[in-house]
């Protein structure tokens, strides 16, 4: 089959679906961090959510492949999933620094393993918990983050605990 050929299949549409849901979502969650200027914003997030959701069809398709090909085969589709977590927590720990005994960007951290999550799922077609994932993440950030300001530490005071 020539890439046309495949580009045109029954699964190409699918597999869009999957993507631009997957980027979406990392979208919405990027837009937070790319209003508060933090290092990892909106392209950054949409692009680990869509990855993780790529590597999650793939493993799926390859699952079924291998599935296909050899009904016995003991092929394992998680230890994909486990991949893409620990890439995205590597990409997430470097949003993460250390100055003056004050750690900042873990919730920027915390959103890229989100957005990567959710990529998996919308890959996986798990919409539902996608979207309920996409929605509790963004109460989180935007609905919660007047009352975390409301309840901020003295900002002269060092803190081993995490900001924006």
């Amino acid at each position: 089959m020539d890439i046309w050929q495949a580009i045109a299949s029954s699964n190409a549409f699918d597999y869009a679906l999957r993507l631009a849901a997957a980027a979406l979502m990392g979208g919405v969650i990027g837009l937070d961090r790319e209003a508060r200027d933090r290092p990892a914003g909106l392209r950054t997030h949409m692009m680990t959510a869509m990855a993780a959701a790529i590597f999650t069809v793939l493993t799926l398709d390859l699952h079924e492949t291998f599935a296909a090909r050899n009904p016995e085969s003991n092929a394992d589709p998680i230890r994909i999933i486990e991949a893409v977590t620990a890439g995205v927590a590597f990409l997430a720990a470097g949003a993460i620094i250390q100055a003056r005994g004050r750690v900042k960007g873990l919730t920027t951290g915390a959103g890229m393993w989100l957005a990567g999550a959710l990529g998996v799922a919308c890959g996986t077609e798990n919409y539902s918990v996608a979207f309920i994932g996409l929605v509790l993440a963004t109460i989180i950030l935007v609905v919660l983050r007047p009352i975390e300001s409301g309840l901020s530490r003295d900002e002269e005071k060092p803190s081993a605990h995490g900001e924006d």
